[in-house]
């Protein structure tokens, strides 16, 4: 199995997070949990108050208050930096409605995969480290295993994670179909990058078509991909027992 650059959450959090997690801003008049309490982007804390042992459950499977705040957590961290640097208050009603609506939907995922008898070997669970070590900016997986034990996730706990990354990535990959992107779709993309450097202040030269191919085909992939996911999991949700206690 050849495992694919995709930016998920899942060893960062420490659980099965969203594949389609959007930054929450709130444009609405309702106030945030960050307004009310006065506090400023770069002041701004999880509000993890009040929130039961069991934040949802689909089909019977629990999903749990410490595997919610984990994933949490992991997304407030990175968007509150956004609102920080945007000046925009972080909604947090509506980033834990939209934490809970996305671990919803990976249940489902990897509830599909094992359906249809996807394994993950030794082999697929140390290629996905590696690649998620690279990713991190780390040395070796090692180092990898080391900071998330630092943050309570052993090892084991971490491989168990990274088989179910395994599975879901077999599954989309499935889902999405085995196609290669064709010229003309590689082309188009890579045109479009060509205008948006034009039209922006950056003057660094974007490098030719031929050396960002091996980039231009895994996002084109991934596109696709996430297409089919967002199909398969709108399909599960209609005959999925979800409740979400929030």
């Amino acid at each position: 199995m050849t495992v694919r650059n995709r930016t998920t959450a899942l060893i960062a959090a420490a659980v099965m997070s969203s594949l389609t997690l959007s930054a929450c801003g709130s444009s609405s008049d309702t106030p945030s949990s960050q307004e009310s309490s006065g506090e400023s982007p770069g002041q701004a804390k999880p509000d993890l108050a009040g929130l039961p042992d069991v934040v949802a459950v689909v089909d019977g499977a629990d999903i749990t208050k410490a595997d919610f705040v984990t994933a949490y957590e992991s997304q407030f961290q990175q968007l509150a930096a956004q609102a920080k640097s945007s000046g925009q208050p972080l909604d947090q009603d509506q980033l834990k409605q939209q934490t809970a609506e996305s671990m919803v939907n990976t249940q489902l995922l990897l509830a599909e995969a094992e359906d249809r008898g996807f394994t993950a070997s030794k082999d697929d669970i140390d290629a996905t480290l590696a690649e998620l070590a690279e990713q991190s900016g780390l040395s070796s997986p090692k180092e990898l295993l080391a900071s998330l034990a630092k943050q309570g996730v052993d090892q084991a706990e971490a491989e168990r994670q990274l088989e179910g990354q395994v599975k879901l990535d077999q599954l989309l990959a499935e889902e999405g179909g085995d196609a290669d992107p064709t010229e003309k779709e590689l082309r188009k993309l890579y045109d479009q990058g060509v205008a948006q450097q034009e039209g922006s202040d950056d003057s660094a030269e974007l490098p030719s078509f031929d050396e960002l191919r091996p980039q231009l085909e895994d996002q084109l992939r991934s596109q696709t991909e996430n297409t089919a996911a967002q199909a398969l999991v709108e399909d599960l949700r209609k005959g999925a027992d979800i409740k979400i206690n929030l």
